[in-house]
């Protein structure tokens, strides 16, 4: 099921006993199939917003529809069923197994088993878990990120068209967390849900968002539009001091290494005898070049003027040590690129096979035109462009 539209028309949130308003008239339009982010500062009220939309949290006013039915006319639990949610470290049921924590909607919507036990081996395939492996192990088996995978796959297992995401990556290390952005982009690509994510991580919204929703006390809505558009002209200054003073390097987050045109360089078997590789090198340009396994894995990086003496390619150079995926983002890319010697590094597909390379060059030339670009678009309509 593919997502669907939300809209939040004056919606306010007071608590028993207070005041001012932890929410205060917010009115948003959620697009169907996009993702957008809630991003500001912790007690800005935008977790307080997300949870009116599955009514974990009751509105004191306005409305919320959901493909144009107000939410308030549901069953709670009706609703809650048909909204996927996943929160900070899982929430997932410690007692029971990977499977049975993925099963829970669908049993409470009295799926027959052979339908369950399906649906949770095609959710676990959908975030990368072997279900021979993960089906009958517990929470406290798992890692963060894998616990992580598994509150993902539960949320979508009934195939909600909705899915509230609460600072889901949180809790996890750096590394994890782009992992599992990565796997999340991958997922939303394929699936189309309407989601609506909730972090306090601008560089994140800028990964994840089709549109990021700035967001300042009592949820007022500072800024909503698109990643590229907030990056290119903050509505305030609180908007500016929120994306901070990198707003061109994050501008490389929105970009895919798959957008761009990819470099070539001079590849290798490692059954190939070095004399003939360096023999090709010397009538290339190429400094540096890769060799490549037989199933086209790059394991080596080899400087041309030194192969000649390499008594095998297996042993020449040094390892690839890390590479970036077409899916990456640019801003992994140069990551990656400034830990290699050649100031490049190579990309592989989803299956790891070599694709081409990318270098500090071209992530400038690429920064150039992002920035050519928004002063053209800042000079069509009459904008300041400092």
């Amino acid at each position: 099921m593919s997502g669907v539209p939300i809209v939040l028309d004056e919606v306010s949130k007071i608590y028993p006993g207070q005041e001012v308003p932890a929410v205060d008239r917010v009115s948003l339009e959620l697009p169907a199939g996009g993702t957008t982010v809630f991003v500001g500062p912790s007690g800005c009220g935008k977790t307080t917003t997300m949870r009116m939309i599955n009514r974990l949290i009751e509105p004191s006013s306005g409305t919320i529809t959901i493909d144009g039915e107000d939410n308030r006319r549901l069953d709670p639990d009706t609703l809650r069923r048909s909204i996927g949610y996943a929160i900070q470290a899982s929430g997932l049921f410690p007692h029971m197994t990977v499977a049975q924590n993925v099963a829970t909607v669908p049993r409470l919507l009295k799926w027959n088993k052979k339908r369950t036990r399906e649906r949770v081996d095609e959710m676990l395939e959908l975030v990368g878990l072997a279900p021979g492996d993960y089906r009958d192990r517990y929470p406290a088996q798992l890692s963060g990120g894998q616990q992580q995978r598994v509150g993902v796959a539960r949320a979508l297992a009934a195939d909600p068209p909705v899915l509230l995401m609460d600072e889901p990556f949180g809790a996890v290390d750096p590394i994890t967390r782009a992992s599992l952005q990565d796997e999340l982009l991958r997922l939303q690509a394929e699936l189309h849900k309407t989601i609506v994510f909730v972090t306090h991580d601008f560089s994140e919204a800028v990964k994840l968002g089709d549109r990021i929703a700035v967001l300042g006390p009592g949820s007022s809505v500072l800024q909503f539009d698109t990643p590229e558009a907030i990056l290119a002209n903050p509505a305030d200054e609180t908007v500016s001091g929120f994306i901070g003073d990198d707003a061109a390097l994050k501008t490389l987050t929105l970009r895919r290494v798959g957008d761009v045109n990819l470099g070539t360089t001079t590849t290798a078997t490692l059954s190939e005898p070095p004399a003939e590789f360096a023999a090709r090198l010397r009538g290339s340009s190429d400094e540096w070049a890769v060799v490549l396994d037989q199933s086209g894995h790059p394991v080596r990086w080899v400087r041309g003027d030194r192969v000649a003496g390499a008594t095998d390619l297996a042993s020449a150079g040094e390892p690839v040590s890390s590479t970036v995926t077409v899916e990456a983002s640019l801003q992994e890319a140069l990551d990656g690129l400034l830990s290699t010697a050649s100031a490049t590094t190579v990309v592989v597909d989803r299956d790891g096979v070599y694709r081409g390379v990318i270098g500090i060059d071209d992530l400038v030339d690429e920064l150039r035109r992002i920035h050519k670009r928004h002063a053209d678009d800042d000079a069509g309509s009459g904008a300041d462009p400092s």
